[in-house]
């Protein structure tokens, strides 16, 4: 018998590798995209929390100021306060998404006006079903309506209206 040689396999079999266990799944909600969305949910508050206050300052300067019925001033109100709020979100929050077409310009003014019209029932119902009716009480239905209505405006705006653009990602 000669003496094995380093290129000789040798001469014991190895047991078979165990399969390696599966990798854990990842989690749903990665921490980047945890991040991005608490910056997202950041920049829709800083533009809807002006816009809260162009629609309470439109609103008391017509209802208070100058006398106008107060379904015509939250209804006034919260369109203006559309307007600077299309500013904001195409120009500050959501200015990562896809450019300005007029498929977002009519699905924002769309929605908006689903939400003004959720935010003045919402506002009818303090008003008057609530009898919220006085200075301080119709600022806190109107504050209500609109904080109610915010979340359907986040949801829609953030879905529908300013999508990512897919060619960018």
């Amino acid at each position: 018998m000669s003496a094995p040689t380093l290129r000789e396999a040798p001469r014991t079999a190895r047991p078979a590798p165990a399969p390696a266990a599966p990798a854990p799944a990842a989690p749903r909600f990665s921490l980047a995209r945890l991040r991005r969305l608490f910056l997202e949910v950041v920049k829709f508050g800083v533009v809807g929390g002006s816009g809260v206050a162009v629609n309470l300052v439109v609103f008391n300067l017509l209802l208070h100021g100058l006398s106008s019925g107060p379904m015509t001033a939250t209804v006034l109100a919260s369109c203006v306060a559309m307007g600077t709020n299309y500013l904001g979100f195409r120009f500050f929050a959501y200015r990562d998404r896809a450019s300005r077409t007029k498929r977002q310009i009519v699905l924002f003014f769309a929605f908006s006006g689903i939400g003004v019209a959720m935010e003045s029932l919402l506002f009818y119902a303090g008003y008057h079903g609530a009898g919220m009716s006085g200075p301080l009480g119709s600022n806190i239905a109107k504050a209500l309506s609109i904080v109610l209505a915010s979340a359907f405006r986040f949801l829609v705006y953030r879905t529908w209206v300013f999508q990512h653009d897919a060619r960018r990602h």
